[in-house]
């Protein structure tokens, strides 16, 4: 059996894929799906893009692996880049492989500032999703997530979303370096986190003298249709976590801070992160979102979709629809998601869960109306199916 020697840790669809064109995938017995799970968001320009495929086959031809003890052209060019479309004032780039790697190296920024202001605690939300190091996992705010692990760290305090009042009386003991946020709780199941609740979290922020920072990881790098989802609330962040879609299948990630927060010599580090070859991945899905004007797209494809389906789908059979330009999440009532997305298998398409009673589409963002025409129709008879 192909990968039985593989640790059981993913509940697995029944699929062994070997080629990908576009948003289209083949399996290994021919079957063609639509890709609405498109690398779980990573996958922003689609399956061999040809801008992504030139720009990752000619750094690989070109220079290896060369470390972090010497500069390389693709990531000085990426760091600028980054710096400059991340709303964070005079914004310094660390590069690593990963959003986890990405949240880690972004709480313990936040952490050393915190302890030098004799301010430890750093406040997270409720339902939120950072990752599955051990920092990251106790910033998570889903318990069932972080119970087989505990006891993590001591010094994350929990806040339900969007709920100013409880942020109020978070930062009442004068004890908290920082507050964490996602802009839309990703993993919590698709939901957006009110933009004057932002506001409020900003303001609250700078009277209190703590750090705003933000986990971009799945919303960010053009994900709704904005370089930061958090650009809809109108403010700055202090720090930025991101990944997925930055490196368009090549694993990436990034923290953007302001330059007071920023690591010192030996305070951090990773081998591979901001090798050139995925940092010129990420400055080519860069440059394609720009020049495919895919921004616009992501706005205009998202919103057919999460409209197409709520005009196609049978009464009563889902709850909510959520989300911001391709983070799209269906809540389902009497059935799981986990049940819809294995029926979207069975109909040639896939996608995935975010929690239990929602369905996730992150498609890539190269997506077209015939392609959300096919993904809304399956997605109404699946959950027709289960229904």
């Amino acid at each position: 059996m192909i990968g039985a020697r593989l640790m059981p840790t993913y509940a697995r669809l029944p699929v062994t894929l070997v080629r990908g064109e576009g948003c289209r995938v083949w399996g290994d017995d021919g079957t063609p799906y639509l890709d609405l799970l498109g690398g779980l968001g990573s996958l922003s320009l689609g399956h061999a893009h040809p801008r992504w495929v030139a720009a990752v086959t000619d750094t690989a031809a070109t220079i290896g692996l060369t470390t972090n003890l010497v500069t390389t052209v693709p990531q000085a060019k990426l760091s600028d880049r980054l710096a400059a479309i991340t709303p964070v004032d005079d914004g310094q780039v660390f590069l690593c492989n990963s959003g986890a790697e990405a949240n880690e190296a972004l709480l313990k920024l936040v952490r050393k500032r915190g302890l030098a202001a004799g301010r430890p605690v750093v406040v997270a939300l409720e339902g939120s999703f950072h990752g599955r190091t051990v920092a990251t996992l106790a910033a998570t705010g889903q318990p069932a997530k972080r119970a087989p692990f505990e006891p993590l760290v001591d010094w994350i305090r929990f806040i339900p979303p969007g709920d100013a009042a409880a942020l109020v009386a978070a930062l009442a003991p004068g004890d908290v370096g920082s507050v964490l946020v996602e802009p839309i709780l990703g993993e919590g199941g698709v939901v957006p986190v009110d933009t004057e609740y932002l506001r409020t979290v900003r303001e609250r922020c700078d009277a209190a003298g703590a750090v705003f920072a933000v986990d971009e990881v799945q919303t960010g790098s053009g994900r709704t249709g904005r370089w930061l989802a958090l650009e809809a609330a109108g403010v700055r962040a202090d720090v930025v976590s991101l990944a997925k879609a930055l490196g368009g299948g090549l694993p990436i990630g990034a923290v953007v801070a302001r330059a007071d927060l920023a690591f010192g010599p030996g305070e951090h580090g990773s081998t591979f992160g901001g090798g050139p070859v995925p940092s010129a991945a990420a400055l080519a899905v860069l440059d394609t979102i720009c020049a495919e004007e895919l921004l616009a797209n992501v706005i205009a494809m998202g919103t057919l979709l999460r409209q197409e389906v709520a005009r196609l789908a049978p009464a009563g059979v889902v709850a909510d629809i959520r989300g911001d330009g391709l983070l799209c999440g269906f809540r389902v009532a009497n059935t799981t998601a986990a049940a819809v997305v294995q029926a979207l298998v069975v109909r040639g398409v896939l996608a995935s869960t975010a929690g239990a009673d929602v369905v996730r589409c992150t498609p890539p963002f190269t997506i077209n109306p015939d392609e959300i025409d096919e993904g809304a129709k399956a997605l109404a008879a699946a959950f027709e199916d289960v229904a």
